[in-house]
């Protein structure tokens, strides 16, 4: 009996240690550039918000939680069946955005489906890169479909907070 107790055990611990982490691949963390606690400033210096972005699900995902003059929550999350990137962001205004991409040429490049709007279909195309001293810059554009940049929605450089 202490013989098979002995065996059962060691096989638990064994299967404890062997369990593979489901999201530890290269491609999972493509995306940590953006983990971090962020004052994040526009263009012209002025601080518009804080967002502090965590591991969540085992790492297997991103929480973003942004506050502003509103606030938002986005789930981001590599999906290796498409090898895509996916966000939805949703806030207290309403809004909603469901996006998806990947990292091209050391940018995070995320894309919506067509939105129809007052002057025709667009796309919202939201970057994300990693600047010389560490920062991270964020720019979302609204994209017509001849691939024409009609407006900025945001842009923004997250500042790591000390």
């Amino acid at each position: 009996m202490k013989l098979f107790l002995t065996m059962l055990m060691l096989s638990y611990s064994v299967s404890q240690v062997a369990q593979p982490c489901a999201c530890c691949t290269p491609e999972h963390r493509q995306f940590d550039f953006w983990i971090g606690k962020w004052e994040v400033f526009n263009p012209a210096g002025k601080k518009v918000g804080e967002n502090t972005i965590t591991q969540v699900q085992g790492k297997c995902a991103l929480q973003e939680e942004w506050v502003s003059t509103q606030t938002g929550t986005s789930y981001n999350y590599y999906d290796p069946t498409d090898s895509t990137w996916n966000q939805l962001y949703l806030d207290n205004q309403g809004t909603k955005l469901k996006l998806k991409g990947r990292l091209e040429n050391n940018k995070m490049i995320l894309w919506s489906d067509k939105v129809k709007g007052q002057n025709g279909e667009y796309r919202n195309r939201i970057t994300w890169q990693t600047l010389p001293d560490g920062s991270v810059s964020q720019k979302w554009d609204i994209v017509i479909a001849n691939g024409t940049v009609v407006s900025v929605a945001f842009d923004g450089v997250y500042k790591k907070k000390n």
